[in-house]
């Protein structure tokens, strides 16, 4: 089969250098709608990713000698907020935690399951809502069209993940979540084991839209979860 990339057809672009790996994923990618574009190292892949501009990008964290997440850090250093999954192939809390601090959105653990892994880009590549409207906090602004936050005159930019929590943060302001609603609601699946994907993207978040000076306004609730409030 033989598919064009474009509106009905979203390019995802797979880095990777495991030749039988890239094969069997950019097949099922394909088979199940998308347009595959394969590179097997960094530079090819930071090349691809400025030449075709692909609605998802998915990159293994070993590649051969190289790191996929200098790849992640690189094109997030040049501003690039196209989604980024990662293939890992162990699960630790320092693992987890250098995936997302590099950029990348998401991981997925090896060993490769079909399924699963079409289940995740599926979940990053459902329509994304247009609304033009905003959400507001005191002097904090979300931009749902541009998906960018404002905050005293300056633009803040978020990446996918980043976006979705401010959202949801802010959909629900002086409301305590737990960490379970945050995650459903946020991620839309279950961690495998205990994660600490929420602390990252929280740090994430107050960092850049709590700068020097500014209050606080994403406030921890020991034992519980999170809440949008004014300290």
């Amino acid at each position: 089969m033989s598919l064009i990339a474009g509106e009905h057809h979203p390019s995802i672009l797979v880095i990777e250098s495991d030749e039988l790996l890239a094969q069997h994923v950019s097949l099922d990618l394909q088979e199940s709608g998308y347009y595959p574009v394969v590179a097997s190292n960094v530079a090819l892949g930071l090349h691809r990713a400025t030449e075709i501009q692909p609605a998802l990008i998915v990159v293994d964290r070993m590649l051969g000698g190289e790191s996929g997440l200098t790849l992640c850090r690189h094109l997030r250093n040049q501003g690039n907020r196209t989604p980024m999954l990662v293939f890992m192939a162990r699960d630790t809390v320092e693992d987890r935690v250098a995936c997302l601090e590099s950029g990348a959105d998401d991981y997925f653990l090896k060993p490769y399951r079909t399924e699963s892994f079409l289940q995740l880009v599926r979940l990053y590549l459902q329509p994304t809502d247009r609304n033009t409207d905003q959400l507001r906090f005191g002097e904090l602004v979300l931009d749902l069209g541009s998906r960018c936050a404002f905050r005293n005159g300056r633009t803040i930019e978020l990446t996918m993940k980043e976006f979705d929590l401010l959202r949801y943060l802010m959909e629900h302001p002086r409301e305590v979540l737990t960490r379970e609603q945050i995650l459903e609601n946020v991620w839309g699946y279950d961690f495998l084991g205990e994660s600490n994907v929420i602390e990252v993207y929280i740090r994430y978040l107050r960092l850049k839209i709590e700068v020097e000076g500014e209050k606080r306004l994403i406030q921890t609730v020991r034992g519980v979860g999170y809440v949008l409030r004014e300290s």
